[in-house]
């Protein structure tokens, strides 16, 4: 066997937190921004994306919607950065100190998603 190293590039990184945070909140991946800041060894995730959101007048008819899909856009942004986080650092073996995300926008969602 010969010695050697494996590097993993910063777009590779910067691909998978972006399909992991697509697939975690059920957007496209091309909807999201994702990029890291060296933090004294560990890596911070700065994420910026949109959230989807049940119709305005769905939830008026059925205000259990909100919790179907998730909760309030504060509950939802701050579980997805947990299953984020552990995500990319398992497919990565990258350590990250955190994953920080902005909301862009929203999306309204043709279909009912139930979480």
């Amino acid at each position: 066997m010969i010695a050697g190293h494996t590097r993993i590039t910063t777009q590779a990184l910067t691909s998978t937190a972006r399909a992991v945070a697509a697939e975690t909140l059920g957007i496209s991946a091309g909807d999201v921004r994702a990029s890291f800041d060296d933090e004294a060894g560990l890596l911070a995730l700065h994420l910026a994306l949109p959230l989807s959101i049940p119709p305005l007048a769905a939830v008026v008819a059925d205000p259990s919607l909100v919790e179907a899909f998730g909760g309030s856009l504060t509950r939802r942004a701050q579980d997805a950065q947990a299953v984020i986080r552990m995500r990319v650092q398992q497919l990565t073996g990258a350590r990250l100190s955190r994953v920080d995300m902005r909301v862009t926008g929203m999306s309204v969602a043709r279909e009912r998603r139930v979480k």
